[in-house]
């Protein structure tokens, strides 16, 4: 069937336009934003942000919000320093909720510029296709929820990497957005309770740990989640091989 039969489908560099536009953004905030997302400006900045959260909470709520999604949708730097920021200015809570809502905001976005313009298709010519590329697609498609929040809750996966991987192997929306909430939710209070005790820090002089996630009482339980995530994948391959 030819391209003339189909008049709605939109031209795939239009398809495509949203992806270009994230790739540019993020490729020009990496060089121009760097020096101004840092946690060395959330400190000279402090007080500023205080007097204009006291003036005005909920501005002040929904700006930080845009700002996190615009962050995490274009891929800039400084996502950690937005959540610490989340913690410092709203505290652990209601900071780390405005924290969780803005980053899947942002995913979402991102995951939909992908799959509009790349994975939609590449999905199907995975279905499509005979050998490697099909068997993989399948084994991801049998362990959607378990694997998706595996990517979530180990530190290790880049949110980035995280974002664009299920648009590309044709994961829904709805299942995209409900594991990203809930996956990103330890790492998120973790580092939202750090922000929330930045005043602390800064009275000292020094810089907070962002390695904290990575503490054996931090660590440990994040795993375990991991572990429960996992543990349907293990006893479905273990079920296959006995042919259960």
């Amino acid at each position: 069937m030819t391209e003339m039969s189909h008049p709605a489908e939109k031209p795939a560099w239009l398809r495509r336009l949203p992806l270009i536009a994230i790739g540019l953004v993020a490729v020009v905030g990496a060089f121009t934003l760097r020096d101004y997302l840092t946690f060395d400006t959330l400190a000279a900045n402090r007080e500023a942000l205080i007097a204009v959260r006291d003036a005005n909470y909920g501005l002040t709520v929904l700006a930080f919000v845009v700002a996190y999604v615009a962050i995490v949708a274009f891929s800039l730097p400084g996502a950690t320093v937005a959540t610490l920021t989340g913690g410092f200015l709203f505290a652990t809570f209601p900071g780390a909720l405005f924290n969780v809502v803005a980053a899947t905001t942002g995913a979402v976005a991102i995951f939909l510029a992908a799959r509009w313009g790349l994975g939609e298709r590449l999905a199907a010519r995975m279905d499509q296709s005979d050998g490697a590329a099909k068997r993989i697609k399948q084994a991801i498609d049998a362990n959607q929820w378990e694997a998706l929040f595996l990517i979530r809750l180990v530190p290790a996966v880049p949110f980035f990497v995280a974002n664009l991987v299920p648009a590309l192997v044709g994961v829904p929306l709805s299942r995209f957005a409900v594991t990203t909430f809930l996956g990103i939710i330890p790492g998120a209070v973790v580092y939202t309770s750090v922000g929330a005790g930045l005043g602390e820090v800064f009275a000292r002089g020094e810089t907070p740990n962002l390695g904290i996630i990575f503490e054996p009482h931090i660590l440990l339980p994040i795993l375990g989640l991991c572990a429960l995530a996992a543990l349907p994948i293990l006893l479905k391959a273990v079920r296959g091989r006995k042919g259960v």
